[in-house]
Protein backbone atom coordinates (compact mmCIF):
# COMPACT_ATOMS: atom_id res chain seq x y z
CA UNK A 1 0.00 0.00 0.00
CA UNK A 2 1.54 3.42 -1.13
CA UNK A 3 -0.12 6.86 0.33
CA UNK A 4 0.31 9.69 -1.79
CA UNK A 5 1.83 12.76 -0.27
CA UNK A 6 0.38 16.31 -1.03
CA UNK A 7 3.55 17.91 -2.76
CA UNK A 8 3.19 14.54 -5.29
CA UNK A 9 -0.40 14.56 -5.73
CA UNK A 10 -0.26 18.81 -6.53
CA UNK A 11 2.70 17.77 -9.50
CA UNK A 12 -0.28 14.41 -10.87
CA UNK A 13 -2.85 17.19 -10.78
CA UNK A 14 -0.67 19.63 -12.71
CA UNK A 15 -1.56 18.23 -16.54
CA UNK A 16 2.28 20.37 -17.48
CA UNK A 17 3.87 18.65 -14.98
CA UNK A 18 7.06 16.29 -15.92
CA UNK A 19 7.08 15.24 -12.30
CA UNK A 20 3.84 14.28 -12.22
CA UNK A 21 4.00 12.25 -15.61
CA UNK A 22 7.13 10.55 -13.75
CA UNK A 23 5.11 9.86 -10.48
CA UNK A 24 2.39 8.16 -12.51
CA UNK A 25 4.34 6.10 -14.05
CA UNK A 26 6.06 5.01 -10.99
CA UNK A 27 2.85 4.37 -9.43
CA UNK A 28 1.75 2.15 -12.23
CA UNK A 29 4.85 0.67 -12.17
CA UNK A 30 4.85 -0.31 -8.48
CA UNK A 31 1.30 -2.51 -8.82
CA UNK A 32 0.62 -1.45 -5.43
CA UNK A 33 -3.06 0.21 -4.18
CA UNK A 34 -2.69 3.87 -3.20
CA UNK A 35 -4.36 6.08 -1.10
CA UNK A 36 -4.36 9.31 0.04
CA UNK A 37 -5.24 10.30 3.41
CA UNK A 38 -8.03 12.80 4.73
CA UNK A 39 -5.04 15.35 5.79
CA UNK A 40 -3.64 15.33 2.18
CA UNK A 41 -7.11 15.46 1.18
CA UNK A 42 -7.56 18.92 3.02
CA UNK A 43 -4.68 20.50 1.81
CA UNK A 44 -5.10 20.02 -1.46
CA UNK A 45 -8.33 21.16 -1.69
CA UNK A 46 -7.88 24.17 0.32
CA UNK A 47 -4.84 25.16 -2.29
CA UNK A 48 -7.19 24.26 -5.60
CA UNK A 49 -10.18 26.72 -3.61
CA UNK A 50 -7.24 29.31 -3.25
CA UNK A 51 -5.99 29.68 -7.12
CA UNK A 52 -9.48 28.37 -8.30
CA UNK A 53 -8.90 24.95 -10.13
CA UNK A 54 -11.67 22.21 -10.59
CA UNK A 55 -11.47 19.79 -7.51
CA UNK A 56 -13.21 16.88 -9.12
CA UNK A 57 -10.60 14.56 -10.13
CA UNK A 58 -9.07 14.69 -6.54
CA UNK A 59 -12.54 13.85 -4.69
CA UNK A 60 -12.50 10.33 -6.65
CA UNK A 61 -9.11 9.04 -4.88
CA UNK A 62 -9.86 6.79 -1.79
CA UNK A 63 -9.12 8.49 1.12
CA UNK A 64 -7.88 7.12 4.44
CA UNK A 65 -9.14 8.79 7.52
CA UNK A 66 -7.37 10.15 10.38
CA UNK A 67 -7.89 7.44 13.98
CA UNK A 68 -7.32 8.23 16.85
CA UNK A 69 -4.90 6.01 16.90
CA UNK A 70 -3.39 8.05 14.56
CA UNK A 71 -3.94 11.34 16.69
CA UNK A 72 -2.11 9.12 19.58
CA UNK A 73 1.50 8.46 17.16
CA UNK A 74 1.03 10.99 15.88
CA UNK A 75 1.37 12.83 18.87
CA UNK A 76 4.38 10.93 19.86
CA UNK A 77 5.73 11.32 16.70
CA UNK A 78 5.52 15.12 17.00
CA UNK A 79 6.83 15.33 20.21
CA UNK A 80 9.94 13.04 19.93
CA UNK A 81 11.09 15.05 16.81
CA UNK A 82 11.10 18.09 18.91
CA UNK A 83 12.78 16.99 21.99
CA UNK A 84 15.89 15.90 19.24
CA UNK A 85 16.03 19.66 18.38
CA UNK A 86 14.23 18.85 14.92
CA UNK A 87 10.71 20.58 13.72
CA UNK A 88 8.36 17.91 12.07
CA UNK A 89 5.33 19.82 10.73
CA UNK A 90 1.87 18.94 12.90
CA UNK A 91 0.44 17.94 9.57
CA UNK A 92 3.37 15.80 8.47
CA UNK A 93 2.89 13.98 11.80
CA UNK A 94 -0.03 12.96 11.31
CA UNK A 95 0.51 11.82 7.66
CA UNK A 96 3.30 9.80 9.04
CA UNK A 97 0.85 8.38 11.64
CA UNK A 98 -1.90 7.09 9.38
CA UNK A 99 1.24 5.70 7.18
CA UNK A 100 2.97 3.71 10.05
CA UNK A 101 -0.41 2.27 11.34
CA UNK A 102 -1.66 1.28 8.08
CA UNK A 103 2.03 -0.40 7.24
CA UNK A 104 1.95 1.45 4.11
CA UNK A 105 4.77 3.48 2.27
CA UNK A 106 4.62 6.99 2.22
CA UNK A 107 5.21 8.40 -1.60
CA UNK A 108 6.84 12.32 -1.14
CA UNK A 109 9.54 14.27 -2.88
CA UNK A 110 9.63 16.09 0.93
CA UNK A 111 11.64 13.57 2.08
CA UNK A 112 13.73 15.98 4.40
CA UNK A 113 10.56 16.97 6.28
CA UNK A 114 10.01 12.51 7.15
CA UNK A 115 13.48 11.43 6.93
CA UNK A 116 13.71 11.95 11.06
CA UNK A 117 10.85 9.42 11.83
CA UNK A 118 12.75 5.67 11.25
CA UNK A 119 9.50 3.51 11.76
CA UNK A 120 8.01 5.34 8.62
CA UNK A 121 8.90 3.71 4.88
CA UNK A 122 9.28 5.85 2.18
CA UNK A 123 8.29 4.90 -1.76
Amino acid sequence: MIIIDSDILIEIYDKRSKVGEAALRRLARSGDTFYITAINLHEVLYGLLKYAKPSEYLMQLPVIGYSKEDAALAAELEFNTESKGRKLARTDSMIAAIAINHNAKLYTNNRKHFSALGKLELF
